[in-house]
């Protein structure tokens, strides 16, 4: 932890580039791969390395919500309140999330022309009981708005996290902290990758009308059985032990930092920039985890958890503007793809998936998509994501100040 602030340096740089790293790939997703536009060295990368994004937004929370938990185990205290964690993870996630689903599902009925069908409300309701991860027919909980499916995943390793660390306090408090306790670590992300192959050696997905020409079940099915909560989870995992070794490293500052941090980047993007160029895929690394696992994932933790001990490097990478775009990065990610669809619906038919040619329109049209998002994603930060948070932090208080307070006669 930087002695001047109380931030993770670093943490803002992930989160803000990942925020970036999807919506510019869903923008270009949007141009004619075989035009002159198309061609253009950006495009080609951004068309092809969203997944990346989805990647380093795993890594970043599986680092950020393990901390407390490394803390308590090295100083042999207690495992941190599980009842803490869920109010703190639904506070932040759950409100924003359900708008955007209830919206995206009302907007694709009235504007869309989707069919409100028993099948599509069996996506919404999954979506909002936050298991859609677990089956192809609801991987995506909504039409049109497809970055939505991640949500699930993310939800799915919030549980699995603290299971993680269950089993290492049992075995290893008291007895097992600092470095050997990481090592022990390593288990925990071996289960999971155990548990990955046998979901997918397991399940089977229907063949019929497969393929991203089906529409996004159609898309579901390429991604299951490889795409299941245990895979994202090792992902996530990957994070937490990233937040060991920061823990244990949180009390030195040097530039040898600062040069582990940035080779780290160069090299985490020279791999997106070499699979963008390459295109097409979800980059499957061992045992068909996504997103080159576990090389990306190691290097995005590496620069997580090697930068708050930097000496210049995090300053540099965490300024105000990245600062403020990773704050708003949640409602930038669930409404961009809306506004997109919405934009293309209204104004600019050309935006719709590799069709857009023109380089004066596609870059008007993308300030414009990126503009509106932003300004709803400042307004959900406002007015709804941070009030529900400080809600919780007071009504953790309140329980606290509840338990705490000596009985009355």
């Amino acid at each position: 932890m930087s002695q001047q602030d109380n931030r993770l340096l670093g943490a803002d740089f992930v989160r803000a580039s990942a925020c970036i790293i999807v919506l510019f790939h869903h923008l270009a997703q949007r141009v004619d791969y075989q035009s002159e536009l198309g061609a253009n060295a950006l495009i080609r990368v951004f068309n092809s390395i969203g997944g990346f994004g989805v990647g380093m937004f795993f890594v970043l929370s599986g680092f950020l919500l393990a901390r407390p938990f490394w803390q308590a185990l090295d100083g042999g205290e207690p495992l941190p309140s599980l009842r803490t964690y869920a109010i703190r993870r639904a506070a932040r996630i759950v409100p924003g999330f359900w708008l955007a689903l209830t919206v995206t599902f009302v907007l694709s009925i009235a504007v869309f022309g989707a069919v409100a069908d028993g099948w599509l409300w069996l996506r919404y309701a999954s979506g909002l009981l936050l298991v859609s991860d677990w089956h192809w027919t609801t991987l995506f909980p909504v039409e049109i708005n497809g970055p939505l499916w991640s949500i699930g995943f993310e939800v799915s390793s919030y549980l699995m996290l603290p299971l993680g660390f269950w089993a290492l306090f049992a075995i290893g408090r008291g007895r097992v902290t600092g470095w050997p306790a990481r090592l022990l670590w390593l288990v925990v992300i071996a289960a999971a990758l155990g548990a990955h192959w046998l979901f997918y050696s397991s399940v089977t997905v229907d063949p019929l009308r497969k393929g991203w020409n089906y529409g996004l079940q159609g898309g579901a099915k390429t991604w299951m059985p490889w795409f299941n909560p245990f895979g994202f989870f090792v992902m996530f995992a990957t994070g937490a032990l990233a937040a060991g070794a920061q823990v244990l490293l949180a009390r030195f500052r040097n530039v040898i930092f600062d040069i582990l941090a940035l080779a780290a980047l160069v090299w985490t993007g020279t791999i997106i920039r070499r699979h963008g160029m390459e295109g097409g895929g979800e980059f499957y690394g061992w045992l068909r985890v996504p997103y080159q696992f576990p090389l990306f994932h190691l290097l995005v933790g590496l620069v997580l958890a090697t930068t708050p001990s930097s000496v210049i490097l995090g300053r540099l990478l965490d300024n105000r503007v990245v600062a403020y775009l990773a704050q708003i990065s949640f409602g930038v990610y669930v409404w961009h793809f809306l506004v997109l669809d919405l934009v293309r619906k209204y104004w600019v038919p050309e935006m719709d998936h590799a069709t857009m040619t023109d380089p004066t329109k596609f870059l008007i049209a993308s300030g414009v998509i990126t503009a509106i998002t932003m300004a709803i994603a400042a307004l959900s930060y406002r007015w709804m994501e941070a009030p529900v948070i400080g809600w919780a932090r007071q009504f953790e208080k309140r329980r606290v100040e509840a338990t705490t307070m000596p009985a009355t006669a």
